[in-house]
């Protein structure tokens, strides 16, 4: 009894700095969000000063072309007249000439250039307001799920007092946290985060190269656009990974039709998806559920089947909904299973996809045998009420 009181302590403790950590992640994600806004400003500054400078130069171009007209009528006037002009007048018009049609090429091309910075940054600031407009929705996201989550973790002591088996979910969910916190922050670390300072460096080049080598420059403005794209795929993975948006927008086979065809490009495997009933009406977290626990069988299905072939096939039923998933992979002895460690989507291999299930008061089969493949079946409730406390 005295170690159990103990653990209530600590448990406290945990959740108290967990709830620190918590307020101040929002106060972070604020300040991302508003980064966000300001590089949009940023750029909208940087298109109208290209504007501008684009403008200077049209002008100063055209300037330029009536005063090489007005130099070729010159020399022509002066060939068609020789005998009234001297050989000096004649050098000085060629000469003259010939300084106009150089400043022209060279107005010309940064008339190019000046288009072309005009336009990516036009395409760029439409990335820059969508990036925006998603992180504006998920500080709103993120706001709600911490707003449910502390009132979660503030009811974990109470619970614990009464079973003593809630204290261990506790644990299990806030280690859950901590490792998806450690996940993503890598993530962006070596991701988003690389892939700006190279931004920065690229950059840095183009300001060193656009005065000198005009073409060279334009080699490094291609690559810096395309490590830019690549940022933004990086980001809209790591979103999209946090929880797709899509489950909400869309529902649950939708969502999970996206997720197979992606799943199928990366791997090679050759996925089926097949359904049956009205999904219509499902509840957020057995939307959810489901998600992961089909994305955690995929993922196992890559990393340990060797399989080439699998189908995941949903029914809705009318009191329950069944997901049944294949592979004609190499199999494994179910009896010796053992807890693994967690994948990059923040599972617990088998074992936490029937944890998931418990959560739902279903049930979870897996029949696997060597060199005959894997079936794992999961039957749900649709139409009772389940106390979840994992949201992730």
């Amino acid at each position: 009894m005295a170690s159990f009181k103990i653990s209530l302590e600590r448990m406290n403790k945990i959740i108290d700095t967990t709830l620190d950590v918590i307020d101040k992640s929002k106060i972070e994600i604020y300040e991302i969000a508003e980064n966000a806004r300001s590089e949009s400003k940023k750029l909208e500054n940087e298109l109208q000063e290209a504007i501008r400078k684009t403008s200077e130069t049209i002008d100063e171009v055209e300037f330029l072309e009536s005063q090489m007209k007005e130099a070729k009528r010159r020399l022509a006037l002066i060939n068609k007249n020789f005998a009234k002009f001297s050989q000096e007048d004649l050098r000085v018009a060629y000469e003259k000439a010939d300084d106009v049609r150089v400043k022209l090429v060279v107005k010309r091309e940064q008339e190019a250039y000046l288009i072309r910075r005009r336009n990516e940054l036009e395409a760029r600031i439409k990335d820059s307001h969508r990036t925006v407009d998603k992180a504006e929705k998920l500080v709103g996201q993120v706001t709600t799920v911490m707003s449910y989550l502390s009132g979660d973790l503030m009811k974990i002591s109470d619970e614990i007092q009464n079973v003593q088996e809630k204290q261990t979910i506790g644990f299990k969910i806030i280690l859950a946290q901590e490792k998806e916190r450690h996940r993503i922050a890598r993530e962006i670390h070596d991701g988003p985060a690389q892939s700006m300072s190279n931004v920065v460096l690229k950059a840095e080049v183009c300001e060193k190269y656009i005065d000198i080598d005009v073409n060279q420059t334009r080699v490094e403005l291609k690559n810096l656009k395309e490590l830019v794209r690549q940022s933004l795929t990086d980001v809209r993975r790591i979103i999209y990974d946090l929880r797709p948006m899509s489950l909400d927008d869309l529902g649950l086979i939708p969502t999970l039709q996206k997720y197979i065809d992606n799943f199928k490009l990366q791997t090679g495997i050759d996925i089926t998806l097949k359904h049956k009933g009205y999904f219509g009406s499902l509840r957020p977290e057995i939307s959810l559920t489901l998600f992961r626990i089909v994305q955690e069988a995929l993922s196992n299905i890559q990393k340990h089947s060797e399989a080439h072939n699998a189908a995941v096939n949903i029914e809705a039923m009318q009191d329950n909904l069944n997901v049944y998933v294949y592979d004609d992979g190499k199999g494994f002895d179910y009896t010796n299973i053992k807890e693994r460690s967690p994948d990059s989507h923040g599972g617990f291999g088998i074992i936490g996809m029937n944890e998931r299930v418990e959560l739902l008061e279903g049930e979870l089969k897996v029949v696997s045998s060597k060199q005959r493949g894997t079936r794992i079946t999961v039957s749900v409730p649709i139409n009772k009420e389940v106390s979840i406390n994992e949201k992730n």
